[in-house]
Parts: structure tokens; C-alpha cells; sequence
């Protein structure tokens, strides 16, 4: 008797594939929560937008802006005027003149380079506020930033300046603290050691340059706390003339720079950042991650039918084309039960010796035809793997037939 290998069409599938309204009642608590965490966002966003509109801006009685400022300069005499430009900034610089540069990390490296040509020979003050790496070291050179603040906001002056010691205590240690290699330099408000407000002294015709470590002595809201107004008219009005240059980008002169690159655009610390984020993400993965070990049975919470459990199986072989595992799977199965059929004990029914000579008297089949059958190579496509199970299955049907 010879096996004839047949194919047969695969039978009606018993897809147990998520209906859409499945999906939908899984995964609308998912979308939900998603949706609601949206609508905090830009509600949160849409409440605090108005926070720091017009930061630093002495026109702006906003909390963060710095009316109140202007307004104390104005009673002691000092006009205040606002201007955008690089252009209006260079031009307002003079011995009877203080500038005040915002936020001078918004200027470009060729912006800074021409601001500082401006204002180091022109007997003025400069005051910049809270210059971080690389821009302080443009803007004032021999001056290097260090953008961890300390752990106290207020702090005392600590130095001659009579500035700061008529000020007293101020809100100085909230930003950025700096370092400074040059030797007639009143290093003021030192947090952790590194003063947060320096005053670097220019040989032509008595100007200078107050490096501002933190912007909270300018704003609105905290200008009447400890020595902060104090401290902020005396470096704003020193000079009769306040000119307040918020730098714009609309400004026609940051169109020359061509050195500037990605990372120039990028704020301070960033790479600092990547970092954390990266040393969390391996975190996350590691706590995540498949541990590797042996198999542990555990017993099912609930009864599945074994239907289920054989459907199931064959879709994870399906999905990952696993063919061979299948048809190990299925090879290894039908030894087993056929060990005992032939008198071949099931210890050794997975060694050819022992159980294709019994099938062959058996059945009266040639050995070679069974030796491919049952330890044969894997198939090689879906349809070659249907024949396989078919051809198995006659085998078993002829051997249990009396």
C-alpha cells in the first residue's frame, strides 16, 4: 500500500478576529483619556499664554513685564526707550547712555560680535541679562557662564560695589551664575561661590558691563521684594538715558549670519537632556524587557476549549511564517501516537531505527517514503504544510484501521 499526497483547500477559517464594534468598545477608555488629556493641555496652555506676554518689556504691566522699572527710573529722572534693531541699539550707545539687552541669547553670533565693537569704547554702561554659554563670552569676554543656579534665590552682596551694598539682599540667585578672569571685576551675590552679578569695569572713557545673572529684579511682581527695586535703579540709572533693546527676529540684521548652525538654535543644556532622556528610555527597556530563563507552567485562570487554544497557536506560527516549528510540531505529535500502535515504545518513537521498520511491516509501505514523512525537511510554503498535515493524517487513520 503507498501514501498518495493529496491537497486539499484549506477549511473555512474560524477567524476569531475583533469586530469593529470590539475595537471600538476596547479602545474608546484609551481614546478618551487621550482626548481629555488634549483638552487639559490646551486649556493649560490657553491659561497661562498670557504668563510672560510681554517678558521684560517695559511697556508691559504684566507680572514678568517691567513697567514698574521704567516708571521708578522715570520719578529719578531717567528716560526709558524701547528699541528692537541692532541697528537702533549700536546707535543709541554713548557715555550718558545705559543699555540694556534683554534677552542677548536671541542675537546671533554676528549680532553680539558687532554689539560688543559698539559698546566696549563707548563710555556707557551695557547691561545684559542673563547671558548664558556661548553668548556671555561674546558679549563680555573673560566671562564664563554656569547655568546650574544655586539653591537660594535671595542673596547678599558680598562685595564692594556700592551698588549692591546700599541694595542689601536681593532675588539674584534664581538663573545663572558666571566666573571671571579679569582682576578688576566686582563679582556681586555669590551663590554656591560664583557670583551671580558682575560689573566689569571698560579703560575707555570709564564705561562698563553688568552681567545680570537672573531677570527677577526687572520683573513687575517682584520688584518690591527685599532689595530689588533698589538694587535695579541703581544699575538702570546710572546714566540720565535707558535705552531697553529687546531683540526682535524680525530684525534685518540677523539675515547676515551664515555661521550659525542647528545647535546654535538649540537652548543651553540640551545635551544634558538627550541624556536623561536616553538613560531613562534604557531604563524604561530594561524594566520592560523579556526576561530570559526557563518556562514556567502556570495553571489557566479559566477553562479554554482546545479548539481555541490549537487555532491560536497556528496564527502565531502563521504570522511569523514559522512553517518548521509547525511541522515539527505536528510530525513529533503524530510519532507519539503512532509509537504505541505499532508496539514501538514512545520513548523511542522519534528515532527512525526503531519506528519506521514497524510501520513498514505494518503497513507494507516503503521505509523511505515513511523516513520523509515523519523526519522529513520542513515544508516549504503554506500549501506544502496543508499536504503534510493531510498526508499525516491518513497515515494515522491506515495504521489505527483493524
Amino acid at each position: 500500500m503507498t501514501l498518495e499526497a493529496t491537497t486539499k483547500a484549506p477549511p473555512p477559517s474560524t477567524s476569531v478576529s475583533p469586530t469593529a464594534r470590539q475595537v471600538w468598545t476596547r479602545g474608546r477608555g484609551i481614546l478618551l483619556a487621550l482626548v481629555l488629556l488634549l483638552a487639559a493641555g490646551i486649556t493649560l496652555a490657553a491659561l497661562r499664554s498670557g504668563d510672560r506676554h510681554g517678558r521684560l518689556d517695559p511697556r508691559s504691566a504684566d507680572p514678568y513685564g517691567s513697567h514698574a522699572v521704567a516708571a521708578l527710573l522715570a520719578d529719578h529722572g531717567v528716560s526709558t526707550r524701547v528699541v528692537t534693531t541692532l541697528d537702533q541699539a549700536r546707535a543709541a550707545a554713548g557715555p550718558d547712555t545705559t543699555l540694556l539687552v534683554a534677552v542677548p541669547d536671541l542675537l546671533t553670533r554676528h549680532q553680539q560680535s558687532q554689539l560688543h565693537t559698539a559698546t566696549t569704547d563707548s563710555g556707557g554702561r551695557t547691561v545684559l541679562v542673563a547671558p548664558d554659554t556661548p553668548s556671555v563670552g561674546r558679549l563680555a569676554p573673560g566671562v564664563t557662564a554656569d547655568p546650574a543656579p544655586g539653591f537660594d534665590t535671595t542673596l547678599a552682596p558680598d562685595c564692594s560695589l556700592p551698588a549692591a551694598r546700599r541694595a542689601g539682599t536681593a532675588e539674584t540667585g534664581d538663573g545663572v551664575r558666571y566666573s571671571t578672569t579679569i582682576q578688576n571685576a566686582d563679582s556681586c551675590y555669590p551663590s554656591d561661590g560664583l557670583p551671580t552679578v558682575l560689573r566689569i569695569p571698560h579703560s575707555a572713557l570709564g564705561g562698563d558691563t553688568v552681567v545680570l545673572g537672573a531677570p527677577d529684579i526687572l520683573y513687575n511682581d517682584r520688584l518690591d521684594k527685599q532689595g530689588n527695586a533698589s538694587l535695579a535703579l541703581q544699575l538702570l540709572g546710572s546714566r540720565p538715558h535707558l535705552v531697553w533693546y529687546l531683540p526682535s527676529l524680525t530684525d534685518d540684521s540677523t539675515q547676515d549670519t551664515g555661521e550659525r548652525g542647528f545647535f546654535d538654535l538649540l537652548p543651553s543644556g540640551w545635551l544634558w537632556g538627550t541624556l536623561q532622556l536616553f538613560i531613562a528610555a534604557a531604563l524604561a527597556a530594561l524594566w520592560r524587557a523579556r526576561r530570559f530563563g526557563p518556562l514556567v507552567p502556570e495553571k489557566l485562570p479559566v477553562a479554554i476549549r482546545a479548539s481555541e487554544t490549537t487555532e491560536g497557536r497556528a496564527r502565531l506560527y502563521r504570522k511569523v511564517n514559522a512553517r518548521d516549528r509547525a511541522a515539527a510540531a505536528l510530525r513529533s505529535t503524530t510519532r507519539t501516537r503512532l509509537a504505541p500502535l505499532v508496539g514501538i515504545p514512545v520513548t523511542q518513537a522519534h528515532t527512525p531505527e526503531a519506528l519506521l521498520p514497524a510501520l513498514s511491516g505494518r503497513l507494507d509501505t516503503d521505509a523511505q517514503a515513511l523516513h520523509d514523512l515523519l523526519f522529513g525537511p520542513p515544508p516549504g510554503d503554506d500549501a506544502a504544510l496543508v499536504s503534510l498535515a493531510d498526508r499525516l493524517d491518513a497515515l494515522e487513520r491506515e495504521v489505527r484501521r483493524p
